[in-house]
């Protein structure tokens, strides 16, 4: 035997000795979605938008030419509402469990389009019912299936100009929709708003065909990572649903709809009683103007939280909100009322990115991403619920401006709760 032979160790001897860390677990290629892919993603969210417009407030006008009474009206909306409340928990646990988000958001589609069609159909009580909580359920499913497609298609790095860009498409679509909607029902009748729904339907499930279903990663539109060996601890529920700033966050985005939601009726109650004669025109201009802003700035909203981070944005868009309901109760005049809704525009466009942003930030490496965005929406749901109730009792009570001020100081509250106790849940 030579001597380098026996200098040289046996294959057991260098194992044992070998003292460098193991290899990292493997990790998913950087994402490179088609442009057919990310076009097929705006329009479905246009069409979406489009669709989800046809039942807004159109629907008790159409059950109102129906000769519905207006308890009748209210019960259906309510069972909407509850419906649509608690299912947003489990219409994420729903796509985080699905392998293929874009076939669930495709099925959720087109319940849409069969409520639609027994709108227009049979306005009787039982179809009616049954048809509002079909749309409700699918309603719950189709927010966090359009976050998870995006997510699976874009990654973690780029999601978050992929969430203005999808903020973008979705304000273009409601502001194509309500032109739209509203021409069907003055030229048509009331009822063809939910034909015209129905037709949307199909041009948004054509446009969801356009995905590339293979450039949706399903691990990452979960938000779980790749490990080299399972951690139950991390993509536990309970872990998650401990976390800090998932709880904080939630508890930010009921105050923001506490504060938010009430504004927009009370403010167009103060219009109709100060201009009766432009009240529609000067309400339509309160819902076109945000719109028109979100279009605008959403992408550079999301540039923006990559480099500056997502607290500096959301004290921006409390900030607005805030000024928004002083403005409210201070300012007089109809028309410079229509201005202040400006502010709206600045809170919208922020939240519209962020809120999806920052639950993907706080969901990471769960795989529970959907689930998360459940317990945003539930908050949402409920601070929305409370607004109109809590504004609408302090008016009759005190007056429109102690109502503003009232829901300007709640926003002011969320705002501390962002400056003082919300961690930057921007991975560096």
């Amino acid at each position: 035997m030579t001597d380098e032979a026996r200098r040289a160790p046996s294959i057991g001897e260098a194992q044992a000795r070998d003292t460098s860390p193991p290899p990292p677990p493997p990790t998913s290629p950087e994402p490179h979605p088609s442009p057919q892919s990310q076009r097929g993603l705006d329009w479905f969210i246009f069409f979406l938008a489009d669709v989800q417009t046809g039942f807004g407030p159109f629907v008790a006008v159409y059950l109102t030419t129906q000769k519905w009474t207006q308890v009748e009206i209210g019960l259906v909306l309510s069972i909407g509402g509850i419906v649509g409340l608690l299912g947003q928990m489990p219409g994420g646990a729903i796509i985080d469990a699905a392998r293929r988000e874009r076939l669930v958001a495709g099925f959720a589609v087109a319940a849409i389009g069969i409520a639609a069609l027994a709108y227009a159909a049979w306005p009787i009580f039982p179809v009616i019912a049954a048809a509002a909580t079909l749309h409700a359920m699918a309603s719950c499913v189709l927010g966090p299936a359009i976050a998870a497609i995006s997510l699976g298609l874009v990654g973690p790095a780029a999601i978050g100009e992929r969430l203005g860009r999808n903020a973008r498409y979705a304000s273009l679509g409601n502001g194509f929709a309500a032109a739209l909607m509203g021409a069907c029902g003055y030229f048509l009748s009331s009822r063809s708003v939910f034909l015209a729904t129905f037709v949307l339907v199909i041009f948004t499930i054509l446009a969801l065909a356009r995905i590339r279903d293979r450039e949706i990663d399903p691990e990452q539109a979960h938000g779980a990572i790749v490990r080299a060996k399972p951690d139950p601890e991390a993509t536990s529920v309970l872990h998650l649903l401990r976390q800090r700033p998932l709880l904080i966050f939630a508890g930010a985005i009921l105050l923001l709809q506490l504060a938010n939601a009430a504004m927009l009726p009370l403010m167009a109650g103060i219009v109709t009683t100060r201009s009766s004669q432009w009240a529609p025109v000067l309400i339509a201009a309160c819902i076109i103007i945000p719109q028109a802003i979100v279009a605008l700035t959403s992408p550079s909203v999301g540039r923006k939280a990559q480099q500056w981070g997502r607290r500096p944005l959301l004290l921006i868009g409390f900030s607005a909100l805030a000024i928004r309901g002083v403005l409210f109760a201070t300012v007089t005049d109809p028309y410079a009322l229509v201005a202040v809704q400006i502010f709206d525009g600045i809170t919208a466009a922020v939240f519209g990115v962020l809120v999806p942003l920052i639950v993907a930030d706080i969901a990471f490496g769960s795989g529970h991403f959907n689930l998360a965005q459940g317990v945003v929406g539930t908050a949402t749901g409920i601070g929305a619920s409370c607004s109109n109730v809590l504004a609408g009792y302090v008016s009759d009570h005190l007056g429109h401006s102690v109502a503003f001020l009232g829901l300007s100081a709640i926003a002011c509250v969320g705002l501390c709760l962002i400056a003082f106790v919300m961690p930057e849940t921007k991975r560096v």
